[in-house]
């Protein structure tokens, strides 16, 4: 039996496969465990060689167990793509996950843990090696459907994030998230749209407002009174009553959107609550973070 016969044999056991990827140090193995106290299948550290043979491995599985795939550094990374375009065409489901953070973040794992990067020996410095490794990964980044800046998560964090996306979800909706978040300590990597509010009054500047957030009733009641913000809000809900149906229709299953302000206290977060109150109204429960609400 030749290797498509027996990757498209697996398909009517496993038809979705998440995979995770990303640079090294981002906390791929962190992300597999909690998937796995989710119920997953994991295959941790896969080499990316045998990633088009998991479809046949994961036939001996329990029907509708979801399995998610580790990608480890060893082996060829650039061959990553061709691998799962490969994995695709058995007829399987494929999303990926890519798991990125900033340099100075990665250098400072890698220092706190004593380990080897593993394109060490190649870059000379770990610098240097996550600068390789970034462009020979730069593809499948592209190409990821999720990608998450893990920079400022700590493992737990990193756990309530994969909670967000995967915990409790049957596949069968679209799991949108709100974040709310300020520009300038940068825009998160892992959402699919921004809108930024910066163009709304600024509470900061009314004294008795300064030192509270979005969650505040008197912070909504200022931004939500001025009729720009109106204007906004009916816009955004006409633009949401098209595009949600829309992505759905395309099979995405996850949407995360970002709504920014300076520092991410007041505007975004209150623009943040009343978008997350519509949808509720329209039978929809987004997640909702508030990235730098205590920066």
């Amino acid at each position: 039996m030749g290797r498509s016969e027996r990757l498209t044999g697996s398909v009517s056991r496993v038809s979705e496969f998440v995979v995770i990827t990303g640079v090294s140090g981002a906390g791929r193995t962190q992300f597999g465990d909690s998937l796995e106290d989710l119920g997953w299948f994991v295959i941790d550290n896969i080499p990316v060689e045998l990633i088009p043979k998991v479809a046949e491995l994961a036939r001996f599985k329990e029907r509708g167990t979801p399995v998610a795939l580790v990608v480890g550094s060893g082996g060829d990374l650039a061959e990553i793509g061709p691998a799962l375009d490969e994995l695709r065409g058995s007829g399987a489901g494929v999303r990926i996950v890519f798991l990125d953070a900033s340099t100075p973040t990665l250098v400072r794992r890698y220092g706190e843990s004593k380990r080897r990067h593993p394109l060490a020996a190649q870059a000379g410095t770990v610098a240097g090696a996550i600068d390789l490794e970034r462009e020979v990964l730069a593809e499948v980044r592209q190409a990821a459907d999720i990608v998450i800046d893990t920079s400022e998560l700590n493992v737990h964090d990193l756990r309530s994030r994969v909670n967000d996306l995967f915990a409790e979800s049957d596949g069968s909706r679209m799991q949108v998230t709100l974040q709310s978040f300020g520009f300038k300590h940068g825009v998160p990597a892992d959402v699919d749209t921004v809108f930024d509010c910066r163009f709304l009054p600024n509470p900061y500047w009314i004294d008795e407002l300064r030192d509270l957030t979005g969650l505040d009733p008197a912070v909504q009641e200022y931004v939500r009174s001025m009729g720009l913000t109106g204007e906004f809000l009916r816009r955004i809900e006409d633009l949401f009553d098209l595009l949600l149906p829309a992505y759905v229709a395309e099979g995405k299953s996850l949407l995360t959107i970002g709504f920014g302000c300076t520092g991410g206290h007041h505007r975004s977060v209150t623009i943040v609550e009343t978008v997350a109150e519509w949808l509720r109204s329209k039978g929809i429960e987004p997640r909702v973070r508030h990235r730098d609400i205590s920066k």
